[in-house]
């Protein structure tokens, strides 16, 4: 079951600024570890705060019904019927499955102010998350596909 939580931007900002909501479990791995559980380029993106080049992630394009989970801890995150085209060659959500699975932290690398995007399970870098997405919300979390998994609806 999915509880669309209806998040505005303030509602970011209050998470960034003041601590996300507690996660129901927490996974810590050693560096070692993660290396050899995910492949070079999710173990940049996710753990070393990398980013994918824009329209080539296997993510951008894809339509298919499912839940959308972190490729480090399998936590779901987003589901598919919240996903968008937002023409930044990134795979785009309105917001989380709920408000527990992502942790905001404030940004300031690159000469800009963001708010960067966690798995509150594991940690992962997911992406950034902005405030000009479409109504309901008006967010877009922009994920690097690099860092999720889509578990297709088995459609029963």
């Amino acid at each position: 079951m999915c509880l669309f939580l209806m998040m505005n931007w303030n509602d970011v900002l209050k998470y960034a600024n003041n601590g996300s909501p507690k996660a129901d479990q927490i996974v810590s791995k050693s560096d070692s570890e993660w290396k050899a559980q995910l492949t070079p380029e999710q173990y940049r993106i996710t753990r070393k705060k990398g980013t994918e080049m824009a329209f080539t992630g296997e993510y951008c394009e894809a339509h298919e019904a499912g839940k959308y989970s972190c490729i480090c801890c399998e936590t779901p995150l987003f589901d598919s019927s919240i996903k968008f085209d937002s023409h930044s060659g990134w795979p785009s959500f309105t917001e989380p499955i709920t408000n527990n699975v992502i942790k905001y932290h404030k940004d300031t690398t690159m000469g800009m102010v963001r708010v960067e995007v966690l798995c509150n399970v594991c940690d992962a870098h997911l992406g950034h998350v902005f405030p000009d997405g479409p109504l309901p919300t008006g967010l877009r979390f922009c994920i690097n596909s690099a860092s999720i998994q889509l578990i297709e609806d088995s459609g029963s």
